[in-house]
């Protein structure tokens, strides 16, 4: 069997991608991840859920989204074909309502009247709280302190669609405390509520989960892509964090052994103690809340200081099915940092006219610098995870300086 396959073919019944992933939470979570994990066995298998989903996210969340030809930009830098996986035009304005969604309707199978979830960059959160509102459930919503600073409009939009935001002063403030203030509330509120986790990280079965619910991007530019060019791209590129819309983009393309893959992490100030979010530059392999993967940690094991212009970037862990693919070999782990991200961040503003996330720029840093290494006959997919709504401030702090 290939690694493309095996890898397509995970997590097993366990949770586990090889040697990552697994379940590693108190036993209060142990009966409602049972529970959790069997009723999205039942809803996957379920022809009622699985139409409902799909009509919501056409009518509801916007899909299928484009796959836009960036030509401009593609014959500015001159050399690969560049596609736009346009996620950022699906209601909400990120890829993050795809698994809110999703989310949300196994909580109403469960019979749970309450939602939780964290958020770093506030897109995940105003996603939940969509969805919260749509259904009629309560939301409440943790976000680092420093976060709701760098993210204040998106934490506007939460309170104006009816979530409570819950500002988390502990730590560096930031994703990583939001998911330990979130899986506390979970552990003293389990019976009642149902945790909407973000990204494809934490115990199983969310990687597994938030992937399925993200295969949708993969699926639909994969469909797209053989429309408009008959063949298959040369490459795939998306940003990583926790990991969900790469590993969306990736996951439908894993046994296609022709397609290269690279995800790119948040270098920061550049790859030093503190100034970075590039977990496989430098990270080593533990256990971070609820999964086992590689994670930024000091020689005692003590988690490290993060950083990046983007707040949805600066998370300790990234996937356990990111480790997997990156162990594997399957999938290419680089890194952007925030001057190169920044960068890119202007270069599709002014020659495509789509202001980006500056979570999303730092994949497209990464093909500002190999597009131009390719021929004109190759062909990139960038996902296009988000739009920078909520990022013009931050952004205009350091490319508009005489507009602060």
């Amino acid at each position: 069997m290939t690694t493309a396959t095996t890898s397509a073919a995970l997590p097993d019944e366990n949770g586990h991608f090889g040697s990552f992933g697994g379940a590693f939470v108190p036993e209060t979570l142990v009966k409602a991840l049972g529970e959790l994990t069997a009723e999205y066995k039942a809803a996957k298998a379920d022809p009622e859920f699985q139409a409902e989903l799909n009509r919501l996210l056409s009518e509801f969340c916007g899909r299928e989204t484009p796959l836009y030809p960036a030509e401009r930009w593609s014959e500015k830098l001159g050399g690969a074909k560049i596609y736009l996986k346009r996620e950022d035009l699906l209601h909400t304005g990120a890829h993050k309502i795809n698994n809110a969604l999703g989310q949300v309707m196994l909580a109403k199978r469960l019979g749970k009247k309450r939602i939780i979830a964290e958020t770093g960059a506030g897109q995940h959160g105003v996603a939940t709280a969509t969805v919260a509102a749509r259904f009629g459930l309560e939301c409440v919503v943790y976000m680092g302190a420093i976060d709701m600073e760098r993210q204040h409009l998106n934490v506007v939009r939460m309170r104006l669609l009816g979530a409570e935001v819950r500002g988390v002063e502990a730590g560096q403030k930031t994703l990583k405390e939001a998911v330990n203030e979130a899986l506390r509330d979970w552990v003293t509120n389990v019976r009642s509520t149902h945790y909407i986790l973000g990204s494809a990280l934490g115990p199983h079965p969310y990687p597994m989960m938030v992937r399925d619910f993200h295969r949708v991007i993969g699926v639909e530019a994969r469909k797209q892509i053989l429309i408009k060019e008959e063949r298959l791209p040369d490459m795939l590129v998306a940003c990583v964090g926790g990991g969900s819309n790469a590993i969306g983009l990736f996951h439908p393309f894993l046994e296609d052994e022709d397609v290269k893959m690279v995800g790119v992490e948040a270098g920061g100030h550049g790859i030093r103690h503190g100034e970075h979010a590039a977990r496989f530059q430098g990270g080593k392999l533990g256990v971070l809340q609820g999964t086992k993967t590689w994670l930024l940690a000091d020689d005692d094991g003590q988690i490290e200081l993060t950083h990046s212009v983007s707040a949805g970037l600066d998370y300790a862990a990234v996937g356990p099915e990111h480790a997997f693919l990156q162990d594997s070999g399957r999938v290419e782990y680089d890194y952007a940092t925030d001057d190169e991200a920044l960068a890119a961040f202007k270069a599709l503003s002014e020659t495509e006219g789509i202001i980006p996330a500056l979570e999303t720029s730092h994949a497209l840093a990464y093909v500002n610098k190999v597009a131009p290494t390719m021929s004109k006959d190759q062909i990139i997919i960038v996902n296009l995870s988000g739009r920078g709504d909520k990022d013009v401030e931050q952004a205009a702090k350091y490319l508009l300086p005489e507009e602060g």
